[in-house]
């Protein structure tokens, strides 16, 4: 009797579960206080990076950013509290509190002076400039003699 190895070439649900994209989804997507973070695209150019945060509903007041050794952060805490009340009856009262940080850690490249941030259309935008020296030289002919 020959043993034969059974290859399954359609994983199904249950082997899918225990993937890592599933167990790493919750890690990316939600911060310490259990809210989802906000997702982020990172888009670099010869001249600069742009980091675009997806964060509607917020205000520019509401968030912070700081650059702490070359690690950029990005934060919130915010908090809002709404109030009705209709006659003795009847009380409605809803909290919401959302809390993330996000942190970059950037290259040598980049002019850490000059980073700038715009928010707008619930889109925060912080712009970090290259250094002259990391921006790519045109070609430069050689002539021979």
């Amino acid at each position: 009797m020959s043993l034969i190895r059974f290859t399954n070439q359609f994983p199904s649900l249950f082997d899918r579960f225990f993937e890592n994209d599933m167990i790493d989804w919750s890690n990316r997507h939600f911060s310490d206080t259990n809210t989802t973070l906000p997702s982020v695209n990172i888009v670099e150019d010869s001249e600069s990076f742009e980091v675009e945060v997806a964060a509607p509903g917020f205000g520019k007041d509401d968030f912070r950013i700081e650059l702490d050794n070359n690690v950029l952060s990005i934060s919130s805490d915010k908090k809002v509290e709404n109030e009705t009340k209709e006659g003795s009856r009847f009380t409605k009262k809803e909290f919401s509190y959302q809390s993330f940080r996000r942190s970059f850690t950037l290259p040598v490249t980049v002019e850490n002076e000059k980073i700038t941030a715009k928010y707008e259309n619930g889109i925060l935008n912080v712009f970090i400039p290259k250094k002259e020296e990391a921006k790519p030289k045109p070609i430069k002919q050689i002539a021979i003699s």
